[in-house]
């Protein structure tokens, strides 16, 4: 067995979550053994604000989810001096074959 090379993970995502769900707050807190990362959307006029979805990392997983980030925010700063915009028409999403990090 070769364990040199990576090994292929494919990714499911259902249409009801590749819908994605809209935050405008997240509130990141921590224990010894994991991130928590609570995803908020704050509407202006209400007294309440929900809590619209939580995720739950260990440490090296948020370590890795801080790396993605950091590269994609330098990817997307580079298009923006560039004057390039996004172009969802040609969007891959990140399925089989591909590799992603968080």
């Amino acid at each position: 067995m070769d364990n040199s090379k990576s090994k292929e993970i494919q990714i499911e995502l259902s249409e009801n979550v590749a819908q994605g769900t809209y935050a405008n707050l997240a509130v990141i807190s921590h224990s010894m053994s994991e991130f928590i990362l609570d995803f908020i959307r704050v509407v202006p006029g209400m007294p309440k604000a929900q809590v619209k979805s939580r995720v739950i990392l260990t440490p090296d997983n948020a370590q890795r989810l801080l790396f993605a980030l950091q590269d994609n925010l330098k990817k997307f700063e580079e298009q923006q001096k560039s004057g390039r915009t996004a172009n969802f028409e040609d969007f891959v999403p990140p399925v089989g074959g591909m590799q992603g990090e968080a």
